[in-house]
Parts: C-alpha cells; structure tokens; sequence
C-alpha cells in the first residue's frame, strides 16, 4: 500500500514502515558484487546528505545540481536535497561543458554533485567560468582530484564530518515548513530545437502523480524494479519514486550498457522502459529465429500466433480465453516464451511502462504476445511524465496510448494539438515568461505540440506538430511515423526521415553494423570498411527490399523513394541526438547536406 507524505519524509516514513527489509540494490562504482541497503540505512543515508547541505549553507529552494549517471548516491542526493526544501537540478551524465555551464548559470547553481571522472573533469574545466558555482562534491572515489582544486570533496567525507550533527534541530523544522508549493525540480528539457530549458516541478505535482499513478499501476512491496534510463529523464524519476512510495525494491544500474546483465543478476518483476529496448529484442529474436531451419521457423510463428490470440485478442479486450486456447498459450509458453524471458533476467515479470517515443504496433504486439505486459503511454516533462497509459490487466488497444489519468483535463484544440490542465501540469519554465506565454493559453492549458484524438475513451497520437514535413507537391508527411514502422527492421539501427519542401521522402540510415557486417560475410561480399560496406550495390539491394516490404501500408507520397547508408554513429557531442537519444534533424540535415543534395539528384 503506498506511503502518503510529502517527498522530504517519505524514506524516513519507509523506513519506519520496512526497516530492515532490503530497499536498494547497487554496486560499487568500478565493482562487480552486488550491495544491499536497507530501508533504515536508506534513510540514515538520506538524513545525513540533509544535514551535510546544511552544513555547507544550502538555503531553502535553492538550487542544488546533479551531474552524474545514476547510482545509489544520486539516490541519496536527491531525497536529501527534498529534506532541507531545496531544489534538486538534475543533468544528464553526457551532457557537454556547454550544455551544463548553460544550465549551472541559468539556475544560478553554488554546489553541484559530480559522478565520475568525465563528469568531474567537465565540471571542473568550466569552475572558473560559473560565477555562481563554489563547490563540487565528487561519488565515484576512484576520481582523482586535480592539484590545483580546492573546493572539491569526495561524498563520503562530506558526510563523515562531525560538524553536520548539530543541524539536526534545524532539519526537523524544515521537515515541518515543508509544502507542496514548494519547488522540487527543474528539469532542463533535452533540447532537440536549441538551448535547454527548465521545467519547473512543485512538490504538489509529484503528491497528486503519486496518488493518481499508483491507482492504475500497480506496483507491489513484493517487486523488484531495476533502473533503465537516467533519473534525469522524468519518466524514470516519476518512475522510481513512485516505486519507493509504494515499498518496492530498487537496483541501482549504474553503467546503462550493462542493463542487459543487471536484469539477468537480479532478475526484476518491473523495469520502465523506452521503444528502442523493446525494438532491440524483437530484431534480436527474430535474428535467431532466422538464423534456423524452416520447421523451427514456422512453429515460432506459430507460438507467436497462439500468444498473440490469448493475450491481445482475448486478455488485452478483457475476455477470458477459452480451455482450448490457454493449453496450447501454456505450452508454447514453457517451452518458448519463459525461455526468452528468462534470457533477459525476466523470470518473473510483472509488467513494464514503456513511453517517451512512437512504438511500431508490430512491436507492441510482440512483447504482449511473449508474455511481458509492456504498459504503454504518453507523456511530457511538462505533465510529470504520465497524461495518459493502458491499465494493467484492464483492455486496451494495441496503437493507443491507453486512458487519461485522473484529475487531467484534456482538449484536442486546433490543428488536433493536445491541450492540458491540471494538478500534474508544471507551472512553467523557469525564468522564462516568453516561453510561458508561448505555451498556455489564456484559459490555462499547456500546448503539448503533439496531435491526437480520442476513440473509444483512448487516447491516439498522430503526430509531433512542428515536426510535420511538406513537400514540395504539397503532401503532409509524418516522419516519426515512418520511423517507427521502419525500426522493426533488424539491418536498420537509427533512420532519419528528410522530406520537407522536397520532391518525395527519403532517409539518412544508420544500420546495425554488426548484423550488416554478418550479412556481408555470410554473402561474400568484400568489405574493409564501414565506408565501403554502406557503399556496396548488393549492400543497398538488399536494404531497399527490405524496406520496400514494410512499406506496403503506407500511401505512395508517405514511401522512402530513396536512401543513404551512413557509416558513423550519431554523435552526442556534436549535437545529432540529445541526452535522451532524441534526434535533431536540422543539425543532421546541416551535418549531412551533401549526402543528402545527392540523394535528390536527377537522374539520367
């Protein structure tokens, strides 16, 4: 049952509900064993970050930065920066020296959280710059501390000094002060058109999306949740504290190209999630299937076919599945579907919100119909992630984006934009009333700049409205859509659509290089490569029947008339994807101009 208080206790409150039950999960930065913590050392912990910002004068609703990937002492930051009514301003641990000297100025930041060696050394270059920032306070013990620092301090002796004890009268009372007016967050959005900007988050909000999220998802005291994406991004935050509210068990996953072995050590019931996760399993199993005979092929389209009948056409319309039909989901289920599971840690899953961008129907489908309840939804930083989500075991449609969370007024205002209002929706960007004025109306509702529509009581996405192209012929084109139903495709790692005010559409690819390589191998094609390979005739063949046949359902203005195979990664640094993987196409468009002027040269 979950723990109703204002977010500066809650841990204290756990604590004194669970004690010696285990709370979290981590290891060690740069260790291999596996820790535990429970709910009273979880809350001694917090307490004692309290009473350390304290001690360095960390006044009420002043900012406090966290520049670190996650880890069990970004954990104990954050709910200890909640307990002294501060302010926690979290940055993504890949964030440029640009990105995070914009942000520290913008908020005017005085103390600031490192994690590792990166994110120290980016901090400290920019130091001298910050006239606001006068101290950096490091996680990770293993960073080695330039000789000519003195205002940094490793965490650990920050919260050894003796000296922080005597603020524990003045903790107590600001326990008390506490109000849900009070600001919790500034989430600086990942900026796909420019600069960042601060999402401001009260303490109120997070009170009513705890109340109205833990009605239709069902997290449990029993279950064990592993972190996928960054507590940074507000799906995850609004995610992981929720799970804490509700008692549930907390592994820390520190490196994110670990998750896949941090689910098979731990084994979690729950894990939030975003499309591309599940898009990587569905290319990973279907490569294997594809890589056996015939017979092992039909019978896995067979299975998939019983599951999707049994959990899509009959669980996910709220049906029950008749005698016949749950034997044969049983069967293939233990001999197919528990093992793949398995294969990723899921022994025994629970179910796994999945948001923060468009999934392909295909996908969804797969995930249902192997057995993993994939609760998908919509959300914004500006609404403390969740507007709307299928519920657990209530129907639901696959495409939707399931049913409005209570309390949320929404309007489908002009040009099919939705509109919102409520106790969930940010009072708006921080120092920043221009944008303000740009994004609520005169009656109050925050412009999402996404298109939708109702059907049935469900919400349905359309489009990102600034991210319409139109073509020279004057045909509206949806790239997000095409994307999504193109990423099924096992070759095709990343796609970028390019179509506005030109004559048809075409797309920049970059392909799993390792699958393509294989192909290229199994095929005899001669590479020495990435260059040459993504240049090969028989290469760019293959790859346009391939996505000639997922095309087929669209129109023919909507269809990739042509492409190019691009043979280097997107790059964070230079600005081609955010922090949260997101794509900015313009800088692409810039990066790429010459690619793509061939792309649409006459043909003789």
């Amino acid at each position: 049952m979950q723990t109703k208080c204002h977010l500066s206790i809650l841990v204290h409150e756990q604590a004194r509900k669970y004690k010696d039950k285990c709370a979290l999960k981590y290891r060690d930065f740069g260790e291999e064993e596996w820790k535990s913590v429970t709910w009273q050392e979880f809350s001694f912990k917090v307490q004692k970050v309290s009473l350390a910002l304290l001690s360095l004068g960390v006044g009420v609703q002043e900012n406090v930065g966290i520049f670190s990937q996650n880890a069990v002492q970004y954990i104990y930051t954050d709910f200890g920066i909640f307990g002294v009514r501060a302010v926690s301003v979290p940055f993504y641990a890949t964030s440029s020296e640009q990105q995070i000297h914009h942000m520290i100025d913008d908020a005017q930041i005085r103390l600031l959280f490192v994690g590792e060696q990166e994110q120290y050394d980016k901090a400290k270059r920019i130091f001298l710059h910050c006239p606001t920032l006068e101290k950096i306070v490091i996680y990770d013990r293993r960073v080695n501390i330039a000789t000519d620092d003195n205002f940094s301090v490793y965490f650990d002796d920050l919260l050894s000094s003796k000296d922080i004890e005597t603020h524990l009268k003045e903790l107590r009372n600001l326990y008390h002060e506490a109000t849900d007016e009070d600001l919790c967050n500034i989430l600086y959005t990942s900026g796909t058109t420019g600069n960042s900007k601060g999402v401001m988050i009260t303490y109120g909000q997070f009170h009513a999306a705890l109340k109205v999220n833990s009605e239709v998802i069902p997290v449990r005291e029993t279950d064990r949740i592993v972190d996928f994406l960054p507590f940074t991004h507000i799906l995850e935050r609004g995610w992981i504290i929720l799970c804490i509210s509700e008692g549930a068990q907390i592994v820390v996953n520190t490196d994110p190209k670990e998750i896949l072995r941090a689910m098979r050590e731990t084994h979690p019931t729950c894990m939030c999630a975003v499309p591309r996760f599940w898009e990587k399993l569905y290319v990973s199993v279907k490569d294997k299937m594809d890589k056996q005979g015939l017979v092992k092929q039909k019978l896995f389209s067979e299975a998939l076919a019983i599951g999707r009948k049994y959990n899509i056409e009959y669980l996910s319309q709220g049906k029950h599945p008749p005698a016949w039909l749950r034997t044969q989901y049983e069967a293939v289920d233990k001999m197919l579907f528990s093992q793949i599971r398995k294969s990723i840690g899921l022994d025994h899953p629970n179910f796994f919100p999945t948001a923060g961008a468009a999934i392909s129907s295909e996908i969804e489908s797969f995930v249902h119909s192997i057995g993993i309840w994939m609760v998908f939804g919509y959300g914004l930083t500006e609404s403390l992630a969740t507007v709307s989500c299928n519920h657990k075991d209530e129907p639901f449609t696959i495409g939707s984006v399931g049913y409005p969370i209570k309390g949320l007024d929404i309007k489908i205002g002009e040009n099919d934009e939705i509109l919102l209002k409520g106790p969930t929706i940010t009072k708006g960007y921080y120092k920043r009333e221009d944008l303000n004025q740009e994004a609520f109306d005169e009656e109050g509702y925050f412009h999402t700049g996404d298109a939708g529509y109702f059907q049935g009581g469900e919400l349905f996405l359309k489009e990102r409205i600034k991210d319409l192209f139109k073509t020279s012929n004057g045909k509206y084109i949806a790239p997000q859509m095409i994307e999504s139903k193109l990423l099924v495709d096992k070759y095709i790692d990343h796609i970028i659509v390019v179509a506005d005010n030109r004559k048809f559409v075409s797309a920049l690819i970059i392909p799993d290089y390792e699958l393509l390589e294989e192909y290229a191998r199994n095929n005899g094609i001669d590479f020495t490569s990435r260059e040459e390979l993504c240049a090969n005739d028989k290469i760019h063949l293959m790859m346009e029947e391939r996505i000639e046949t997922l095309q087929q359902q669209f129109a023919s203005f909507e269809k990739i008339k042509r492409f190019a195979l691009l043979p280097n990664d997107l790059k964070m640094e230079s600005g081609e994807i955010t922090n949260t993987l997101k794509i900015r196409r313009k800088i692409l468009e810039e990066h790429y101009k010459t690619v793509i002027d061939k792309i649409y040269e006459e043909k003789g």
